[in-house]
């Protein structure tokens, strides 16, 4: 259950980026923005491995090779992800870009199914298709 939670938050401060990343982007350009983003959480997220006092795990990362290199991928599939979203919303409203964005968590479901091996039920896959046709639909003018 603790993982619904997270998953909520996840979803509420998501939204929020899209708010204050759609006002902020009014005379500013996407990408500068996205990079000044990209710093600031940085500096955020180093200081909440500090005051956890894990600072020291971020040497453990480094000395797993695989691990690193996923991360690395999966920090720079993120960083292409933010610059795509920024550029989107700098250009279109929030309410078609959200959704369609969105569409990452049937990509995603699609993609754990074909390389990790992951399954899902019936009822799953449903709600897959219904996250996916809700996104389209919602997108349209």
């Amino acid at each position: 259950m603790t993982w619904l939670v997270y998953a909520l938050l996840s979803a509420a401060t998501a939204a929020l980026v899209a708010i204050f990343g759609k006002i902020g982007l009014k005379d500013i350009d996407a990408n500068t923005a996205t990079a000044a983003r990209s710093v600031i959480m940085a500096v955020f997220l180093l200081v909440v491995v500090a005051v956890q006092g894990k600072f020291s795990q971020l040497g453990e990362i480094v000395s797993h090779r695989k691990a690193l290199a996923f991360i690395g991928l999966s920090g720079v599939a993120g960083a292409l992800s933010w610059l795509f979203y920024f550029l989107a919303l700098k250009y279109g409203k929030v309410a078609q870009v959200g959704p369609i964005d969105k569409l990452s968590v049937v990509i995603a479901v699609v993609l754990a199914l074909l390389f990790l091996g992951e399954k899902i039920t019936l009822l799953n896959g449903i709600g897959v298709v219904l996250i996916a046709a809700g996104a389209i639909l919602s997108a349209l003018k």
